[in-house]
């Protein structure tokens, strides 16, 4: 049963309820949410729920119906995301894991991660310990693969996964690797679910070849009922009647499991096809149908594979996949997840008071607008480790914030591909010289209409939202002229508002995520009358921070002197060093009127000489020399 505790419930009130539920034989699991604080009370044991739901503090108690009781969305209304050293697998990141099918020596394993690592893979898989149909196959090299995929996981910062095929292995695993892989010829074998559950770690479970959905999350229940949090699930093709491909991927089941449970849901077209030139499609495909991330088998040279060769890709292959996902992750409202550029030494943070480094973990980010806004939806999409989100009134004090040192970075929109530039910032960067741009990410942007539970769409007379909001969503408005328009500062903000007001006539335009952070319904998705909204945001710091990555762009300014010619002349000399320009915006400069300063967006080629020598080239030229604004990867 799910147990909603009351908001302001006292913590003797709290420890006494779980007494009460152990003491009847339930195990107890505390979820906090955004919304409400529950314990989850599973085991064989029964209780009347009524008599729960009369103890101090209790809001209310939800039986659930499933049989697989902690993997349940009963349980746990919000996705979860598990989180593996810098990398979170769940949410709105699409988290690539890729590899060979086994460790086959040092140096294989080696070239292979540093390969991956470098077009975009934040996991490392590789099998040590093989389970093979043929008694005479290669079954793995045992403890020495482990050693040689852990040495290529710190020699790139991924960490790793692989198989486990025996309870005997799991404590010599648990020195090397970062998270089991429950294999599909396993997904049943309970004993090992058991063993591996009591560890604690972060799972890996796919589904098993010829397994049922339910099937499939009864096998993450003894995961999760024996003591592991983290658990993914891969979907990796079940065995049908078809026998061109080595199996058939099931896409159906990844909505289907993501409306019955809560945990994330990865896909392997590898094993799923068994067909090297299938693979990218049909990992597309998986990505499209809302998997939270790919496992996938690559190889240095496949045709020498010692297992899986016709299934692995080569790495110009596997360069493509990672490019094409990068292409289909703002369609689906997703980013690509990657091995944190802006990294924070052991999970120190400024102290929201002086700006200095402290040891409590947190890390500000602030972003104008209320809970709920696209900003906060965002950075939270970016940012690679845990980041607690530090809403402002408006992008001045976003800057000020960072300079501050009352947040260590800030997001700002600067570009939305129907509205255009948010000029407003470009002013605010050249204004404020100590904040460098860091980073940036772009998103979808998905209007709702918003309502308080119980309203109707034909009962809305008022619509609340940014005027930009309003403007982007005219057409749906148009076809219901009975609601009438009304322009607020900020589009979390007006679902914020409607909350307050509680009225059934009154509706916001807003994200999504809106409505369930303030509890509100969605009474109509995907409004906007361009579904082709994207917004991009600059990730701005005090600071740089150092990546340990190259720069591949960059955002300088420059003014032109008044005469003929003068801005063809910069343009020249990025067109001499073979840079490309991805954006020119120009803007006036203060106190000068009718004089201009230009803004660019430059990709920094692998040879950083070249635009250093640029920029050398451009003081000559332009009236001022030019200043750089940010340099960063992308």
């Amino acid at each position: 049963m799910v147990i909603v505790l009351e908001h302001d419930i006292r913590l003797e009130d709290k420890n006494e309820i779980r007494s009460f539920l152990e003491e009847k034989g339930y195990q107890i699991r505390e979820i906090v949410g955004q919304e409400e604080t529950i314990l989850g009370a599973v085991g064989a044991a029964k209780v009347d729920p009524r008599e729960v739901e009369l103890l101090p503090g209790v809001k209310t108690v939800i039986p659930i119906s499933k049989p697989y009781k902690l993997a349940s969305r009963e349980f746990r209304k919000e996705d979860t995301c598990v989180t593996v050293g810098p990398v979170k697998i769940g949410g709105r990141r699409i988290a690539v894991i890729a590899g060979p099918c086994a460790v086959e020596s040092r140096a294989q394993i080696l070239e292979t991660a540093h390969m991956l690592r470098a077009s975009g893979a934040v996991m490392l898989r590789g099998g040590a310990y093989k389970p093979r149909t043929s008694p005479y196959s290669f079954q793995g090299l045992g403890e020495k693969g482990l050693q040689y995929l852990k040495e290529a996981g710190e020699a790139t910062g991924m960490p790793v996964v692989t198989e486990v095929v025996a309870t005997d292995h799991i404590a010599l695993m648990q020195n090397y690797i970062d998270v089991f892989q429950i294999g599909a010829r396993n997904m049943q074998n309970f004993e090992l679910l058991k063993q591996v559950g009591k560890t604690g770690m972060p799972v890996l479970l796919k589904r098993g070849l010829s397994a049922t959905i339910e099937e499939w999350l009864m096998a993450a229940e003894y995961l999760l009922a024996h003591g592991t949090d983290n658990v993914i699930l891969c979907e990796r093709g079940i065995r049908t009647f078809e026998t061109y491909t080595r199996n058939t991927l099931d896409l159906s089941a990844i909505p289907v499991v993501k409306k019955l449970s809560h945990l994330p849901v990865i896909v392997d077209p590898s094993h799923a096809t068994g067909i090297r030139e299938k693979v990218l499609p049909m990992g597309l495909a998986a990505i499209a149908a809302g998997a939270d991330g790919l496992t996938v088998e690559v190889h240095p040279d496949p045709a020498k594979a010692l297992s899986d060769g016709p299934q692995s890709l080569y790495p110009n292959q596997f360069e493509k996949l990672m490019r094409d996902i990068e292409a289909l992750s703002a369609v689906v409202g997703k980013e690509v997840a990657k091995i944190p550029a802006i990294r924070e030494a052991g999970g120190a943070a400024f102290s929201v008071s002086t700006g200095r480094s402290a040891g409590s973990g947190e890390t500000l980010v602030a972003f104008q607008g209320e809970t709920g806004a696209y900003s906060e939806t965002a950075l939270k999409g970016f940012f690679h480790f845990d980041v607690t989100s530090l809403p402002c009134k408006s992008f001045d004090d976003i800057f000020t914030s960072v300079l501050d040192g009352k947040a260590q970075y800030g997001i700002i929109p600067l570009e939305n591909s129907l509205a255009g530039s948010v000029h407003e910032n470009y002013d605010l960067l050249l204004r404020y010289p100590d904040i460098k741009i860091v980073g940036e990410t772009k998103l979808r942007i998905i209007h709702s209409l918003i309502a308080i539970p119980g309203a109707a769409l034909e009962n809305i007379t008022q619509v609340f939202s940014h005027p930009q909001g309003l403007a982007q969503c005219r057409r749906f408005l148009d076809d219901h002229p009975a609601m009438q328009r009304a322009s607020f500062y900020d589009t979390a903000g007006s679902v914020a508002f409607i909350a307050k007001e509680n009225r059934k006539d009154y509706a916001a335009i807003a994200n999504r995520e809106a409505a369930g952070i303030y509890g509100m319904q969605v009474l109509k998705e995907g409004i906007e009358t361009n579904p082709h909204n994207y917004t991009r945001f600059a990730i701005i710091s005090r600071t740089e921070k150092e990546s340990g990555e190259k720069p591949n762009k960059a955002i300088i300014i420059f003014s032109a002197p008044d005469r003929p010619g003068a801005l063809f002349a910069c343009m020249k000399v990025l067109s001499q060093k073979n840079l490309n320009l991805t954006k020119i915006e120009s803007r006036p400069i203060e106190g000068k009127p009718w004089q201009y300063q230009f803004y660019m967006g430059v990709e920094v080629p692998e040879n950083t000489n070249l635009f250093t020598q640029a920029l050398e080239e451009l003081k000559t030229i332009s009236e001022d020399p030019p200043r750089i604004l940010g340099m960063y990867r992308v």
